[in-house]
């Protein structure tokens, strides 16, 4: 028996490769499913089954490409409904694949037909279990998601609970825990760092596992402090139940070199989004006109899932040398599959070329300290609620304006003001100010280093308050 966790940081997702006796059994694969076919060729295994923990909501799964490459099966648990084939399975089910057994444990709550894998081994005993986003370590999956369903959290949060006490919670101490995410998922508030653990821990240190919780207390507290979902979510769960075009085709399109020329004749013609995923700091020196700034470096995908509304907007980019593919195969893995391009020659190119530049002006904190000090300025906080409530720069001109919120709060600032922009260290404030000159704020200065800056300085900050607390 073999079983591989394939992780994507990030995403903060795992896939799972299991092989036994020739026979493989892929659970939750990505949209780039080449490689588990190459695996699979590799070991002279076959790939029978193709196991989905759910809809996900916070990336298109590789399932239906899979299928069609391999002829493998797609299972989804009780009361999975799809727009193409595949096979719905009952409570307790089992599955064979050479010498083990996959059995289904339908595990509502975080979405209907969400379930739980439990592997039993050569031997009959339990091995392990794959709980896509019904437990994670430290947490459990967000009970808010569960698409086209009359069923409000509350209803959801006690379907797990009892899915939880139920199902999860009677095994053995020694299964072993391999969850769909881990840390800088949203599909859960306080997931762990570890991508694999051992379920008897879990039990000791999980608040939502806690022996004499109520069901009463577990709605409470699994549903305190859940921030809204990206606005993609809904929508990368239903491409995961619709389906979607193949990721070959999606990738042959996005990974055409455009001549200057040509790269802002399709601009203007198909109103395409520029997307300039360079580091920031290459960003504020100089980019197209209009071009939006999200840097690969960073959390690319969920960024581009909370700030880019349409799924199907034309998207060309300007990315750093060879990073073309990968670039469209990130954005596919969020449901962003109409990339036309991108430019070639990168920047570089676009100057020789004699087009339009523009510059972001972006300060050290020691001048913005002065600043600060001896001027009325406007101060903009783009990081999280969390991080804001937690500790911010002190002061009535500084306004909390979470990235997250940007395009619901935009009417709340002024275009004749000047703002000072930062998040914890660069990376959001430059995509925040990159989206705010997009819309016509011409007057926002980056302050280098953010908060981290900031706080090594001498300017007056509120005292730290645990995240935790809040």
């Amino acid at each position: 028996m073999k079983i591989e966790q394939i992780y994507t940081g990030c995403l903060a997702q795992g896939a799972y490769y299991i092989e036994s006796n020739g026979e493989v059994a892929i659970i939750d694969p990505l949209r780039e499913t080449q490689q588990y076919v190459d695996k699979a060729n590799k070991e002279n295994a076959k790939i029978k089954y193709i196991f989905e923990t759910h809809f996900h909501a916070d990336f298109v799964s590789g399932h239906v490409d899979l299928a069609k490459k391999t002829g493998a099966t797609i299972v989804f648990g009780p009361n999975a409904e799809t727009d193409y084939n595949a096979y719905i399975a009952k409570d307790n089910e089992t599955f064979k694949i050479g010498e083990i057994t996959i059995k289904v444990l339908h595990t509502p709550g975080h979405t209907l037909e969400s379930s739980t894998y439990l592997l039993i081994d050569e031997d009959g005993k339990n091995h392990a279990i794959f709980s896509g986003d019904t437990l994670f370590l430290g947490d459990v999956g967000r009970p808010d998601l569960a698409i086209k369903s009359d069923l409000t959290k509350e209803d959801l949060a006690a379907m797990l609970f009892d899915s939880l006490r139920d199902k999860i919670m009677p095994l053995a101490d020694d299964v072993i825990v391999y969850p769909a995410h881990g840390a800088g998922s949203a599909c859960g508030k306080n997931l762990s760092k570890e991508t694999v653990g051992i379920l008897g821990e879990q039990k000791k240190t999980n608040y939502a596992l806690r022996a004499d919780m109520t069901r009463e207390e577990f709605i409470k507290e699994v549903l305190d402090g859940i921030a809204p979902p990206p606005q993609y979510f809904a929508k990368n769960a239903m491409m995961n139940k619709s389906g979607y075009d193949n990721f070959e085709t999606i990738l042959k399109k996005g990974d055409t070199p455009l001549s200057p020329e040509a790269f802002e004749a399709m601009a203007n013609s198909e109103d395409a989004l520029v997307l300039d995923v360079r580091h920031q700091d290459d960003f504020v020196k100089g980019h197209i006109p209009n071009s939006i700034s999200i840097g690969i470096q960073g959390g690319f995908a969920p960024w581009v899932g909370a700030l880019i509304t349409d799924l199907k907007q034309p998207i060309l980019l300007v990315v750093p040398e060879g990073k073309a593919q990968e670039t469209v195969t990130r954005l596919s893995r969020v449901g962003y599959d109409n990339t036309l391009g991108y430019l070639e020659g990168g920047i570089e190119s676009w100057k020789t070329a004699g087009k339009d530049i523009e510059t972001i002006d972006s300060i050290s904190v020691d001048e913005f300290s002065k600043r600060f000090n001896t001027e009325n300025i406007e101060v903009l906080d783009v990081r999280k609620d969390g991080e804001y409530n937690s500790e911010h720069l002190k002061g009535d001109n500084v306004k909390h304006f979470a990235l997250d919120y940007i395009n619901d709060n935009m009417n709340s600032i002024d275009k004749n003001q000047t703002y000072y922009v930062h998040c914890a260290g660069g990376y959001r404030s430059v995509i925040a100010a990159s989206i705010l000159k997009a819309r016509g704020f011409d007057n926002l200065i980056d302050i280098a280093g953010g908060f981290g800056a900031i706080k090594n300085s001498d300017l007056p900050t509120t005292d730290f308050v645990c995240p935790s607390t809040l």
